[in-house]
């Protein structure tokens, strides 16, 4: 009788979810290779826009339901959740009655092996799902779910310790975490998130106008602040830049009321949020790409944005804040610029050397190394190997 084939179930804590297009990039990638994905979705989807892969993921996604009241939580709970029931009640309702309507759905669709991105709530339900369906788990960490204030080192190290393995996604990472929890470092692997390189033609090719632009969140940690600081002081300065900064977020009308009050309205945009296609068109012919990242005051922290990846992939020159693990990918002099994260002179200093410098290798040696190390198609290939280990 033939083996059947492996079934993933990925645990998300939402899905779709507009800003998180490195996860759908990896299940396209894991489709690709001919595996067979089920996403498990533990909330609604709150997001307005989509973008068009979306429509591309053949998996099937279920909504997990969750407990409307005490009593609908005792409904709930299957007779595999008995011998489990002293962790169940160690966690927060809701999180317990997802766990186990996670390992009865898994059960039904055939999986074989579930994955969380996060190690926040996504993997505390595929975590104690594990437990209860006898299932090998794993789970990516990324930023904020390692570095924020509100990390549980405990909850942390209890999650490594009963993971199949752990993904991590830049080396920064890998040596931060080995250094935190040294017990469980043969089963933490670093796997750069990857691209569908296909859908970022390198174009080296510039318009002669002096255009920034910035791409992102519009929260504390993306730094764009000090972007439009430094427009105002090249301004000053008698360069007629001007700079984009597509997406959305909780600070929108604190950064636009920081636009008006420096006199720069008609010289830094807000493009509001946008898909990922019509992204990699503004990387194809802008002339810089300005990420100023900052570590937060509650110690939130990009680790690799996939939207610099995408920058360096398409051509554009990329100044960028020091932070985390930025350093591996932007490095002063051969793929990019690093500047001192926080410091509005030396960002703008680098911008004004940027735009007076000929980029073509500098672009040439940016997109060599995304094509090295962040193919998604690499990416899928590594993930299959580590949980058929």
């Amino acid at each position: 009788m033939p083996e059947s084939k492996p079934v993933i179930g990925y645990v998300l804590k939402m899905y779709p979810r507009f800003s998180e297009t490195f996860i759908v990039s990896e299940i396209l990638a894991r489709e690709a290779r001919g595996e067979q994905v089920v996403i498990f979705s533990l909330r609604p989807c709150t997001d307005a826009r989509f973008h068009p892969e979306l429509a591309r993921v053949q998996a099937p996604v279920i909504h997990v339901p969750r407990p409307s009241s005490a009593s609908r939580l005792w409904e709930m709970l299957t007779p595999e959740a008995g011998p489990h029931l002293e962790e169940l009640l160690r966690h927060r309702p809701d999180d317990a009655a997802q766990a186990v309507q996670v390992a009865k759905l898994a059960a039904e669709h055939g999986v074989t092996h579930l994955h969380a991105h996060f190690a926040t709530l996504a993997s505390t339900v595929a975590r104690l799902a594990g437990k209860i369906s006898g299932l090998p788990w794993s789970m990516t960490t990324h930023a904020k779910d390692i570095f924020h204030e509100s990390v549980v080192e405990e909850d942390l190290r209890k999650k490594f310790a009963d993971a199949h393995h752990a993904i991590t996604i830049s080396r920064y990472n890998l040596d931060n975490l080995c250094s935190r929890f040294p017990e469980a470092a043969e089963r933490i692997r670093l796997v750069y998130n990857g691209l569908e390189l296909a859908r970022f033609p390198f174009q080296p090719e510039r318009a002669p106008e002096l255009t920034l632009l910035g791409v992102g969140r519009l929260v504390e940690k993306k730094g764009f602040y000090l972007l439009v600081d430094a427009v105002r002081v090249l301004r000053s300065r008698g360069l007629n830049v001007t700079a984009e900064i597509a997406g959305d977020g909780p600070l929108r009308e604190e950064l636009q009321d920081r636009i008006d009050a420096v006199g720069l309205r008609d010289a830094v945009t807000l493009l509001g949020p946008l898909t990922q296609a019509e992204v990699a068109e503004l990387l194809g012919t802008r002339r810089l790409f300005v990420a100023p990242f900052v570590v937060g005051s509650d110690g939130n922290a990009d680790g690799l944005p996939t939207v610099l990846l995408e920058a360096m992939a398409r051509g554009i020159p990329c100044v960028a804040g020091d932070v985390t693990a930025v350093g591996e990918v932007v490095i002063t002099g051969r793929t990019g610029w690093l500047v001192p994260s926080g410091d509005a002179d030396r960002l703008a200093e680098a911008i004004e050397d940027a735009l007076h410098t000929d980029t073509t290798e500098l672009v040439a040696n940016a997109r060599r190394l995304v094509e090295g190390n962040f193919d998604s198609r690499h990416q899928a290939a590594t993930l299959a190997q580590l949980q058929n280990h």
